[in-house]
């Protein structure tokens, strides 16, 4: 990675029904980030499995990881900006699921290209086959209508790697209601990329995001853009 031994990086991760994925996660993202200035926080967004206990005892192992433990759900992006907030001091922020799809070895990657110094923002551009055809229909129908109210990426997702200026931004949409951190970025009016990232399959669990609650983020997301 360009410059990784004069960069700090925050990794955020919210964490709901992760409790078999953290582990091979830090340890991918330990290697991901070899030579560079790192911590990982990890929101438990009142997990009902062991995900609290599995994230303590990765804390208590590594002086890089840190946790946050939330006493009531908030909800993926709710819990990225309190990660966000709770990590004030760095060169670069990521934000990435706990669940594998996102993969760790694309965060330098997007660093690099967050480096160039011509984008405030860089979204891992969703690839591959990493969920069915039709929830991969329908979310790349809500994130090309979310690209024409914002100016987004058309490709944009909750992975991605920001600078300083998108992280207070972001802190101050979310604080005045922008319903996900990636809406939040669009509202910040500063220059976003994305590079393309294959997304993989999950492998341990099954997704928080039912159908019903997609229909409700999308719907709740684009009113929001569009009013703005």
């Amino acid at each position: 990675m360009t410059g990784a031994g004069t960069v700090t990086v925050a990794v955020v991760v919210p964490v709901y029904g992760n409790e078999a994925t953290l582990r091979p996660l830090s340890a991918r993202l330990a290697a991901a980030l070899a030579g560079c200035d790192w911590r990982l926080r990890l929101v438990v967004d009142a997990s009902p499995d062991g995900s609290a206990a599995v994230a303590r005892e990765l804390a208590a192992s590594d002086g890089r990881i840190a946790v946050t433990e939330l006493s009531a759900n908030v909800g993926q992006h709710a819990a990225l900006a309190r990660g966000l907030a709770d990590e004030p001091d760095a060169d670069a922020w990521v934000c990435l699921d706990a669940d594998l799809q996102d993969p760790p070895e694309a965060l330098p990657v997007l660093l690099d290209r967050l480096a160039g110094g011509d984008v405030d923002a860089v979204f891992a551009g969703r690839r591959g086959a990493y969920e069915s055809l039709g929830r991969r229909l329908t979310g790349t129908l809500h994130r090309r209508v979310a690209a024409r109210l914002t100016g987004l990426p058309a490709d944009a997702g909750a992975f991605l790697a920001m600078g300083p200026a998108v992280r207070s931004a972001v802190l101050a949409a979310m604080d005045d209601g922008a319903p996900s951190v990636v809406l939040a970025v669009g509202r910040a009016g500063r220059p976003v990329t994305s590079v393309p990232v294959p997304r993989d399959r999950r492998t341990e669990g099954t997704s928080a995001w039912t159908r019903r609650a997609r229909l409700r983020q999308s719907v709740r997301s684009l009113r929001w853009a569009a009013r703005r």
